[in-house]
């Protein structure tokens, strides 16, 4: 059963007056995330793989050290990655629920902290790439940036946050002022309640 494309969670131009307008949306979700998908169901057709779940593709189709990874992994990666990112922004500016604050306090000593630390790591990562906030099988939280569409599942963390770093996630709002973008996501895009029923147990 080939992947579709899912719809935004929220109108394209929902997020305009937090920063994401609706042109940035419009290329980045009905463009580049469609082109994932509809590339990487024709990869897919009448391999192994074809069948199996997102997650399954992106597992098994990794690479593990090599930076220039096959065209299966890097379109079911970053349908993957994009169909999280949709879903951990939201344009109601949401309370962070206490659970995520307690565990986020402990973890990095202060919420600031943690969001300093993801904002580095997103304007650190040299080319394209994310910024993520996961959880390790042991529940520990960390923050972690990846290259291209590699992605928290090739290495077995869970993904509680997410944020695109390639370009054409932030230019036409933000030019090339990368670290501005980062700040602006974390102050007014995230869904914080949808990072916090990705808690694991």
């Amino acid at each position: 059963m080939a992947f579709e494309l899912p719809e935004l969670p929220y109108a394209h131009d929902a997020l305009a007056d937090l920063g994401m307008s609706k042109e940035t949306l419009e290329y980045h979700h009905d463009l580049h995330h469609k082109a994932y998908v509809d590339n990487g169901n024709k990869l897919i057709e009448g391999t192994e793989w074809a069948g199996k779940s997102l997650e399954d593709i992106v597992r098994g189709t990794y690479q593990p050290g090599t930076v220039a990874q096959n065209g299966i992994f890097n379109n079911a990666s970053q349908h993957w990655n994009h169909t999280q990112f949709w879903e951990m922004m939201g344009p109601g500016k949401s309370a962070m629920p206490a659970e995520l604050e307690a565990r986020l306090k402990d973890a990095f000593g202060s919420v600031e902290k943690f969001k300093e630390e993801f904002a580095a790591a997103g304007a650190g990562q040299f080319g394209s790439g994310w910024c993520w906030l996961v959880a390790e099988s042991d529940g520990t939280l960390k923050v972690t940036k990846t290259e291209n569409g590699v992605n928290p599942l090739c290495f077995d963390q869970a993904a509680l946050l997410g944020c695109d770093v390639w370009e054409h996630s932030y230019y036409i709002d933000f030019r090339n002022k990368r670290p501005a973008y980062l700040t602006n996501f974390l102050e007014n895009l995230v869904n914080w309640e949808n990072v916090a029923s990705r808690l694991p147990g």
